[in-house]
């Protein structure tokens, strides 16, 4: 077996903010998520301020008033508020090249496409699981700088910051108004994490 290679503190935080990040924005939030993200609480920082403010719309929210708002945003009746795919951003087309560029680069680092999933691999949620991963070693040993920001940059950064932004400012969005502010503070961090660690 293995040994286990020890992640730094940072690196375990960066996986967790993806993490999240990728369960906000998978699927319809059930009462757990709405209860995991009203226990959330932040600091004075502007990061902190967004998460006590998805904590607060959490709370002033119920299971089925999130789940049409999840599904006004992301589903709709033929299309919903937003298209969260990196394809769409990028081309203004679903299933196009980079979609084709990310499939190419989950088979190089033996990234699976999950069984359960019917959406496309380049679904904001999805990448930010994969980012997560990459980090903390779930598909082999964890990715070192130098890959997670190549993949950073091929596949999230060059796109989900204007995503986040168009969260932030949806008709839409009450209880994902604070996700799309903490997706695109953190995308804004991990932009100029590793354009210092260059």
């Amino acid at each position: 077996m293995a040994a286990q290679i020890p992640i730094a503190e940072e690196d375990q935080l960066r996986a967790g903010w993806y993490a999240l990040l990728a369960q906000l924005l998978s699927g319809e939030p059930g009462e757990p998520a709405l209860r995991m993200m009203r226990g959330l609480s932040g600091d004075d920082s502007e990061l902190g301020q967004a998460i006590k403010a998805l904590a607060a719309a959490a709370k002033g929210t119920t299971v089925d008033a999130a789940r049409q708002e999840y599904f006004d945003l992301f589903v709709g009746l033929g299309q919903g508020e937003l298209l969260p795919y990196a394809s769409y951003y990028l081309t203004g087309f679903l299933n196009e090249k980079p979609l084709a560029r990310l499939r190419g680069d989950m088979a190089r680092l033996q990234i699976a496409r999950a069984d359960d999933v019917s959406e496309p691999e380049d679904h904001v949620a999805a990448l930010c699981e994969m980012m997560a991963g990459l980090i903390t070693g779930s598909f082999g040993d964890p990715a070192g700088l130098a890959e997670q920001r190549k993949f950073f940059d091929t596949h999230i950064g060059c796109w989900a910051p204007r995503f986040f932004e168009d969260l932030q400012a949806a008709q839409a969005a009450v209880l994902y108004m604070p996700v799309g502010t903490i997706g695109r503070l953190f995308m804004e961090i991990e932009s100029q994490a590793f354009e210092m660690a260059a």
